[in-house]
């Protein structure tokens, strides 16, 4: 469990595929490894992946931490798009005690969406994205969302997709900023939101298919 407030950036060192499987290699601050053992969750572009090896230094502010990221993850995310010297938003999972900033998100994937419009003033940047019918209908205006795991609020609403508007906080600790048109950004939608709209739509179907009967 995560809470969509994105700690820092981890850099790209490794995307090794092999057999479907990808050991994704990352370099991160030391202080982000602290206390880490083998087997810990840990979200990358908001998809939670296990930790295999990790490994600071003495010398070096700078640590590794490995994933093994599977087909089906690849399938789904845009992390079998990345190469070295990318950026991805790293974040350690809850710990107790947990200031809750942003939202609950479980680090599951459900689709990607695809930038549309970039916007950019002196401060702000505005994004427009699109995203797949199955999944846009549980997006609203000021609802939550997450966005290659961070915890945004939904802007504008359009036909075909939504708008976030990035404060320069987000744009410095995420690597949303950087995207640019075409790109594709992990999405997680609000899972209180996901759970009323298919109850919503279950009890209409029901009571639709009683009054034929």
């Amino acid at each position: 469990m995560f809470t969509g407030i994105v700690q820092t950036q981890a850099s790209v060192v490794g995307t090794l595929l092999n057999e479907g499987v990808m050991r994704l290699v990352l370099s991160v601050g030391n202080e982000y490894l602290q206390q880490l053992t083998i087997g810990a969750s840990i979200a990358v572009n908001g998809c939670c992946l296990t930790v295999v090896q990790f490994e600071t230094s003495r010398s070096d502010v700078v640590g590794q931490v490995s994933f093994d990221v599977i087909d089906e993850s690849l399938k789904l995310t845009n992390l079998g798009n990345l190469k070295c010297g990318d950026k991805v938003n790293f974040e350690r999972s809850v710990t107790f005690g947990t200031e809750l900033g942003g939202h609950i998100v479980s680090g599951h994937i459900h689709d990607m969406a695809t930038v549309d419009q970039i916007v950019r003033t002196a401060e702000n940047v505005k994004i427009k994205l699109v995203l797949a019918k199955d999944w846009s209908k549980y997006v609203f205006y000021k609802g939550f969302i997450s966005v290659n795991g961070a915890s945004l609020t939904v802007g504008q609403v359009d036909e075909d997709g939504f708008w976030l508007h990035l404060i320069p906080e987000t744009l410095s600790i995420t690597n949303i900023g950087r995207t640019k048109m075409g790109d594709k950004l992990n999405i997680e939608v609000d899972q209180q939101t996901y759970t009323i709209v298919n109850t919503v739509e279950h009890y209409l179907r029901k009571n639709t298919l009683n009054r034929i009967d």
